[in-house]
C-alpha cells in the first residue's frame, strides 16, 4: 500500500496505478450503489451505473485537478446523476417511435438528495477504517479501536493488550496519520 502523503485523488491521475484505483473502488463502490438505488435503480440496473460512473471516472480523474474550495463528493454526485440521465435518455430513446422528437430530462425521483455531509462522512470515515483494518498488526488496531471508539483510556487499554501506555499511543497515532493521509481531499 502507497503510504506517502499523496492523496487517493493525485494518486488516481495515473491510470496505471492499479493499487489506487482499487482502492478507489473498494471504497466508493458501496457508495456509489446506494446513490444508484436512491435514484430508483433496481439491483442489476443499479450495479450497471456504477459500473458505468467507474468508466467515466477512469477517463476523467487523470485530468482532475482537486479544488479544496470545491466539494469532491458533489463532483461524485454530480458525474453520478449525469451518468444516470444518460442512461434514461438511452432507455426513453429507445421507446420513442418517432425519430426527431425531443426527450426531456429525466427529472430525479421526488425527494431523492445526496447524502447530507454528516452521513458522507460517516459512510468515508467507516469504509476507510474496514479497508484499513488489514494493514495494521491486530494489537495496533485494537489499541487504536478501543481508544477511539470505545473512549477507554490508553493505561486500560495498555493493561488488557499487554503493552505499555506509550505503545498505545503510538498505535493510536499511527492508525489516525493513516486515516488522515486517505482521507485528504475525499472529505469536503
Amino acid at each position: 500500500m502507497n503510504t506517502t502523503s499523496v492523496s487517493l485523488l493525485e494518486r488516481l491521475q495515473r491510470p496505471e496505478d492499479t493499487e489506487s484505483w482499487d482502492r478507489f473502488v473498494k471504497l466508493y463502490t458501496p457508495l456509489l450503489y446506494l446513490w444508484a438505488r436512491r435514484l430508483g435503480e433496481q439491483h442489476h440496473d443499479a450495479a450497471d451505473l456504477v459500473q458505468e460512473v467507474f468508466a467515466l471516472l477512469l477517463r476523467r480523474l487523470p485530468g482532475f485537478i482537486y479544488d479544496p474550495k470545491k466539494r469532491f463528493r458533489g463532483w461524485l454526485w454530480t458525474v453520478t446523476v449525469n451518468a444516470w440521465r444518460m442512461q434514461q435518455r438511452k432507455l426513453a430513446a429507445a421507446r420513442v417511435e418517432s425519430v426527431g422528437d425531443d426527450l426531456p430530462e429525466p427529472p430525479l425521483p421526488d425527494g431523492i438528495e445526496a447524502l447530507s455531509e454528516a452521513e458522507y462522512r460517516d459512510y468515508l470515515v467507516r469504509r476507510l477504517m474496514q479497508l484499513m483494518r488489514a494493514e495494521f498488526h491486530p494489537t495496533t488496531w485494537q489499541a487504536f479501536w478501543e481508544c477511539v471508539t470505545s473512549d477507554r483510556p490508553a493505561a486500560e487499554v495498555a493493561a488488557v493488550l499487554g503493552m505499555t501506555t506509550a505503545a498505545v499511543y503510538a498505535a493510536k497515532s499511527r492508525v489516525l496519520r493513516r486515516l488522515r493521509q486517505e482521507l485528504h481531499g475525499l472529505l469536503d
